[in-house]
């Protein structure tokens, strides 16, 4: 009796349970009477003259790539397209109250809605997704597809920059007497699933319904485009382009504070002109071969690559002050009044150890010290005159050379004094001698002086620049922190 019982409950259930069966055959009834008649290839309205709405509109999932090399937008989109199909009515009411069925794209008419500005392959990257259809003849589809649309990338401000790419949907053989495109909701694109890009930054996305007419064709076209306006992120080019580039520049000023004497000058200035370069290559490969524009930051770093260039020529006058002799130049009298005498006073510079004076009293103390120098020579003279018992009356002839020719002792004893006027005659040539060294140190340091007055001037002159041309050109972006 227990496995009686056992057999009847199941068979029971069954009976009084066959809702499933009932709406499985409701809905192929359904699709039966729909489907005896209908042709996907007609367009659904009730006259052929009437013209069928369409309502277009967009949901934006990501942005996947912008490549500004080659100019296209890569996004994740989801359309969304409505339409009324008059041969896809019914009475729920004869069909098991059903008033929703899910139609595969290929059984019924479609708008045959293209992205004009594709750059797929494939062009139309849509995933053919069920259609939904209404009992009262409304269907809406929402294929969803990976999009890359071409985009023309405007470099003026980069890495400051925004990009407006354009969608532009629209029907490919329907032209407006037959279809009329209409925006769906608002006009704008939905971004209310929008995911997160780390690069750019989704500042909207409006959208506007065109009517053109094309050469092609004298019919008049019903288009909707979406522009995707986003903003770039400059965290990355800030911290891994800007800052370096920032001190880099700074370092170009060491050029003018490391000593001469170093010999590490020039080198310096090249290597960091190379370093320039290296960033500016990074720059160069992301961004298209174009002429239409220059990038700011390629503005940026030729301002400071012609700081370092010019530094460097600057250096190399530096360099050439600080080792010239008198056996090569002669001092002009405009680097020795102006450069060590005027700009130094300006640049509140002296040399060390010696005060600070004006240009025409330097001359002044200069002659001053030439009438001591005379006078202790004449006093010497005249000890070793006196010394050596001979005369001191010295005859000024000229030499070959166009200078006064060292004055000999006339000799007044003949015994045995021979080696002391040689004597005399060997110190004054050490003297001489001396006072000729200094005579050229003096004037190498005049132009070692004026080498490092040189070196100030470029220095301050480079400073402003540098500050000013970082401070103008990346505060003049319009957005430099995004």
């Amino acid at each position: 009796m227990t496995q009686i019982y056992m057999w009847i409950l199941p068979l029971f259930t069954y009976l009084i349970l066959p809702k499933g069966s009932l709406q499985s055959a409701e809905e192929r009834r359904l699709l039966e009477t729909l489907f005896a008649s209908y042709n996907p290839l007609e367009r659904p309205v009730a006259n052929h003259t009437d013209t069928l709405l369409v309502l277009f509109g967009i949901t934006l999932q990501q942005i996947i790539d912008v490549d500004e090399k080659n100019q296209n937008l890569a996004s994740n989109l989801w359309l969304n397209i409505k339409w009324n199909d008059t041969n896809l009515v019914w009475n729920p009411e004869d069909f098991g109250n059903i008033t929703l069925i899910r139609l595969p794209p290929k059984k019924l008419w479609k708008p045959d809605i293209l992205m004009y500005n594709s750059a797929n392959e494939v062009f139309d990257a849509t995933y053919p997704t069920n259609v939904l259809v209404s009992y009262n003849g409304f269907c809406h589809w929402v294929p969803p597809g990976m999009f890359k649309s071409t985009c023309q990338i405007d470099i003026a401000w980069f890495p400051f920059d925004d990009q407006k790419c354009t969608l532009k949907f629209g029907s490919w053989t329907h032209d407006g007497r037959y279809l009329d495109l209409q925006l769906d909701g608002d006009g704008n694109g939905d971004t209310s699933s929008f995911i997160r890009n780390g690069e750019w930054k989704l500042i909207a996305v409006p959208g506007r319904r065109n009517v053109v007419k094309y050469e092609c064709c004298p019919q008049i076209y019903l288009d909707a485009t979406y522009t995707i306006h986003i903003r770039r992120r400059t965290l990355y080019y800030g911290f891994n382009i800007i800052i370096p580039c920032v001190l880099i520049s700074a370092l170009s000023l060491l050029l003018f504070i490391l000593p001469p004497d170093a010999g590490e000058k020039i080198s310096l200035g090249v290597t960091i002109l190379l370093s320039l370069m290296v960033f500016l290559l990074l720059v160069a490969e992301t961004m298209p071969p174009t002429s239409d524009a220059v990038p700011l930051i390629g503005v940026y770093f030729a301002c400071i690559m012609v700081t370092c260039s010019v530094s460097v020529v600057l250096t190399v006058w530096v360099l050439n002050y600080h080792h010239r002799s008198p056996e090569t130049h002669t001092m002009p009298d405009w680097v020795r009044k102006g450069i060590c005498g005027w700009l130094a006073c300006v640049l509140r510079m002296s040399r060390p150890g010696v005060e600070r004076l004006r240009p025409l009293k330097k001359h002044t103390v200069q002659n001053c010290r030439a009438q001591e120098l005379r006078l202790i020579e004449k006093s010497t003279r005249s000890l070793l005159a006196n010394t050596v018992d001979i005369e001191d009356d010295f005859k000024h002839d000229s030499n070959p050379n166009g200078g006064v020719k060292p004055p000999l002792p006339v000799i007044t004893d003949a015994s045995g004094r021979g080696e002391l006027i040689t004597i005399l005659k060997e110190v004054q040539k050490i003297t001489k001698k001396y006072k000729e060294d200094e005579d050229d140190e003096e004037i190498k340091g005049d132009w070692k002086f004026a080498a490092m007055v040189i070196d100030r001037l470029c220095f301050i002159i480079c400073g402003l620049f540098t500050v000013l041309s970082t401070i103008i050109i990346l505060t003049s972006a319009p957005h430099v922190f995004a």
